[in-house]
C-alpha cells in the first residue's frame, strides 16, 4: 500500500492507503509505544476496507529512558500506578482529568483539521480512534469537536474525565463505535469499560461491544470487527 510521512500539527504522521480514499481513518497508539506502535495495522485492514486511507500519528511527548523510543499522549504518575499493580487493585479513574489531556486534545484536532483540509476530507468519511491512552484521547477528542467523527474504534479504553465526558455524550447520538476490552486487563479494569458503554449506549450512540477472554491487548477478533466497520463504510 503507498505510505507517506508527514508533519501535521507538529506531529510525525505515517499516512497509508490510496490516494483517492473514500475513508480515512485516524488511529492514536496507547501510552509507552513508539509512533508507529499501530502502523503494522494498514496491513491486515487494508484488504479488508478497500478504499481506506489510514493514518497513524505519533505522541508529542517523548518518554526515553528506560522506554526507548515511546512516547505519550499525556504522562502518567508511574510511581503511583505501579504501587497500585503490585497492590492488586484495578483503579476506577472515572473522575480524573489528567493534567495533560486538554493539550492532547488540541493537538488531534489540529492534526485532524489539517488532515481534512489536505487531503479534502468531509466529517463522514473521517474514523477515529485507538489503543488504551489512544482510545481514551480519541473519544475525549470526538466529544469536544463541533461535528464528532462518522465512527469511531475504542479499544481497551476507559472512562475518565466523567464529569467532562458525561454532559456531551448525546453529541454521539447515532455514532458507531466498535468498542473492545479484555476480561482480564491488569491496567484498566473491565468493570469501568462497562461503565463507559452503558453510559455511550444511554446517550443514543451504537456501541458495538466486543468483550474477550484476554488482558490489555488487540486479538484478532477486535481487529476483526473494526475490519467489517470499515469494509461497510468503504
Amino acid at each position: 500500500m503507498p505510505s507517506q510521512t508527514l508533519d501535521l500539527a507538529g506531529l510525525t504522521t505515517r499516512i497509508v492507503g490510496p490516494a483517492d480514499a473514500k475513508t480515512t481513518v485516524v488511529l492514536l497508539h496507547g501510552f509507552g509505544a513508539p509512533g508507529d506502535d499501530l502502523v503494522a495495522l494498514a496491513q491486515y485492514l487494508g484488504p479488508r476496507a478497500p478504499g481506506t486511507r489510514f493514518v497513524f500519528p505519533a505522541a508529542p511527548l517523548e518518554l526515553g529512558g528506560l522506554y526507548g523510543e515511546s512516547r505519550a499522549w499525556w504522562l502518567l504518575d508511574l510511581a503511583r500506578l505501579e504501587a497500585e499493580l503490585r497492590g492488586g487493585g484495578r483503579v476506577d479513574r472515572s473522575n480524573e482529568l489528567p493534567e495533560g489531556l486538554p493539550a492532547a486534545r488540541e493537538h488531534v484536532s489540529r492534526l485532524l483539521d489539517q488532515l481534512q483540509a489536505r487531503f479534502s476530507i468531509t466529517n463522514d468519511q473521517l474514523v477515529l480512534g485507538g489503543f488504551s491512552q489512544g482510545a481514551m484521547l480519541s473519544l475525549d477528542v470526538a466529544l469536544q469537536r463541533a461535528v464528532p467523527p462518522s465512527a469511531l474504534i475504542l479499544m481497551s479504553g476507559t472512562l475518565i474525565a466523567e464529569p467532562v465526558w458525561g454532559p456531551r455524550m448525546t453529541q454521539l447520538e447515532g455514532v458507531p463505535i466498535v468498542m473492545s476490552h479484555g476480561r482480564h486487563d491488569a491496567l484498566l479494569p473491565f468493570g469501568v469499560a462497562e461503565v463507559l458503554r452503558d453510559k455511550l449506549t444511554a446517550a443514543g450512540a451504537k456501541v458495538e461491544w466486543h468483550p474477550f477472554l484476554g488482558g490489555h491487548e488487540i486479538p484478532a477478533a477486535v481487529l476483526a470487527a473494526v475490519g467489517d466497520l470499515l469494509r461497510a463504510r468503504a
